[in-house]
């Protein structure tokens, strides 16, 4: 089983996950585009009972895009990276970039798709929503 381990721009703020993602996911949600500072967000899901996290966090809370769901951020009060999310009680979703990963796989969900920049192609077969 793998273990990847995600990690803020400075190191203080952690996360392990064992075991591969539940769900790997691409959103081209504007709120997204502003977290990330990039055209999208690319994350990962896993159980949260997988995940061990270390350091001290900051949080900050909003409603996702149109859907009325509460989205909880966790970054680092040092740096400012986020290293980990919380959209569902039952999952912890991680930014792929702090998991530093170039091999990562690639995602297989795509949402918001109405508000994708025009020169992004996503895989074959990713399943699309919004």
């Amino acid at each position: 089983m793998p273990t990847r381990e995600a990690a803020c721009s400075c190191g203080q703020l952690r996360v392990k996950v064992d075991g591969d993602p539940v769900r790997v996911s691409v959103c081209h949600c504007l709120a997204c585009q502003r977290r990330t500072g990039s055209a999208f967000g690319f994350q990962a899901r896993w159980p949260v009972g997988s995940a061990q996290i270390s350091g001290e966090s900051r949080e900050f809370r909003r409603e996702s895009d149109d859907l009325d769901e509460e989205r909880r951020f966790h970054f680092c009060p040092e740096c400012g990276a986020t290293v980990y999310y919380f959209s569902d009680p039952k999952f912890i979703a991680i930014p792929v970039g702090v998991l530093a990963d170039p091999d990562f796989p690639e995602p297989s969900v795509s949402v918001w798709e109405s508000r994708k920049h025009s020169w992004i192609t996503m895989p074959d077969g990713v399943e699309r929503g919004h």
